[in-house]
């Protein structure tokens, strides 16, 4: 399996957002990531129902929803019917995840959680099996352009043990900081997704520095 690469369109230039949404279209990346945040759960506040929806309409990729929000069991409905194909929830903003977990699942959508880099694997254990994907921070949340935190490569491995000894069939995504330099040792360290925000917005030529990343992650193997 060759490693996904998942741009984040909050990074995108939003006065010529049709433009880089067609960048991507275009490019090998594999979904569009989508950061919702609350300006509560993180000091940030970004983009609602109706800039998903209109993402959503020009997309030909998946749409990995990642809400940083309190109380995002309120909105699931709204944000499947925006477009959402994967919504992840933060372990920390949801009291009853279980509960949240499945009504992801009943609306239509892939299942996941965010953990920030503050929070242990090992309180994933018990619902591991039941995600699709875990979102692992690996900056603090709330904004874009931030150092990669290096513990991070401890934590994936750890998570890539846990899901292999449950037998389970989670993809590990990591939000936060991923470079030309740290995108290969990601995905040996067990990672299968990678987010680059300001890594490919940023760069004089994002196709091919889309282009390069998926070089990097391909011929996907999980050492632990």
């Amino acid at each position: 399996m060759n490693g996904i690469i998942a741009p984040s369109i909050l990074s995108a230039d939003f006065t010529k957002l049709s433009e880089e949404i067609e960048m991507i279209n275009q490019s090998e990346a594999d979904w569009f990531h989508v950061d919702v945040m609350d300006g509560v759960f993180v000091p940030n506040l970004t983009m609602g129902f109706l800039v998903v929806k209109a993402i959503h309409k020009l997309a030909k990729k998946p749409l990995d929803v990642h809400l940083m929000t309190v109380h995002p069991e309120r909105y699931i409905e709204q944000w499947r019917d925006a477009g959402a194909e994967h919504i992840s929830v933060h372990y920390e903003a949801c009291t009853h995840l279980h509960r949240v977990i499945q009504q992801i699942k009943h609306s239509g959508a892939k299942a996941g959680v965010a953990i920030n880099p503050h929070t242990p694997i090992a309180l994933l254990s018990d619902i591991i099996a039941d995600l699709d994907l875990v979102i692992v921070m690996s900056v603090n949340p709330g904004f874009g352009g931030q150092t990669f935190i290096p513990r991070t490569f401890e934590k994936v491995k750890e998570l890539a043990s846990m899901i292999k000894s449950q037998n389970a069939s989670t993809l590990i995504e990591i939000d936060g900081g991923v470079t030309l330099a740290n995108a290969r040792l990601l995905i040996d360290a067990g990672a299968q997704a990678l987010v680059a925000g300001n890594t490919v917005f940023n760069s004089p030529n994002p196709t091919d520095t889309i282009h390069q990343l998926k070089k990097e992650v391909s011929h996907n193997k999980i050492t632990l």
